[in-house]
């Protein structure tokens, strides 16, 4: 088994910081997206979309969800259950992991990739030259900070933001606040749940390093 990556970009993050809470070591290989590594024809060759990371399994099939990654180490290595246990448990960090990425940290790629020319004709991920749609800068602005509230008021009931364990929504959940200060939203002061939450987070060995 063996991991494509690139820690310091979101999805990748999610994947490394699911290792360390799980405490699973396995080999990985640094895809430098800063020089445009995931869209050259050699890693095309282990992945073709072109997208990072990737779980390569040692019969060869290759997982590049990141979901599908953590679901796969989740059964693999069983011990310390970051999905849950209980049906209920299960339920409430699959429905929290699903809304952080399609609310949350979908509003901050739309931020991020529809702006700059960093991303000029990237506005998606993967092999696809897409043109940047402007509008879609302050519409995502938007939602991250719709959802930051949403986030705070489940904080407020909850240790956690699935419950009253630590679960992989706590893992994305804490990529996504810090994902959403490139395009300058950070967490405001009265949503002091968020803020108590984040700095817990913060101090987690997992997510110190």
């Amino acid at each position: 088994m063996k991991l494509y990556t690139f820690p310091t970009a979101p999805s990748p993050q999610r994947v490394h910081l699911f290792l360390k809470e799980k405490a699973i070591d396995i080999p990985f290989e640094f895809i430098d997206m800063m020089k445009q590594e995931q869209l050259s024809d050699s890693f095309k060759t282990i992945n073709a979309r072109a997208t990072v990371p990737a779980l390569v399994l040692d019969d060869g099939t290759v997982i590049s969800e990141v979901v599908a990654i953590c679901r796969y180490l989740e059964a693999a290595f069983p011990d310390n259950p970051l999905y849950g246990e209980t049906p209920k448990e299960q339920a409430l960090v699959s429905e929290w992991d699903h809304r952080i990425e399609m609310e949350c940290m979908m509003g901050i790629a739309e931020a991020l990739r529809n702006r700059g020319d960093a991303f000029k004709n990237r506005a998606l991920p993967g092999v696809l030259d897409v043109e940047q749609i402007a509008d879609l800068v302050p519409r995502g602005i938007m939602r991250i900070k719709v959802f930051f509230e949403i986030l705070d008021k489940q904080l407020s009931d909850h240790a956690f933001i699935a419950g009253e364990r630590f679960s992989v929504a706590d893992i994305t959940g804490f990529v996504a606040v810090n994902f959403a200060a490139w395009v300058k939203v950070s967490i405001s002061e009265e949503l002091v749940h968020l803020k108590r939450w984040h700095d817990e987070m913060s101090m987690r060995p997992s997510m110190k390093s």
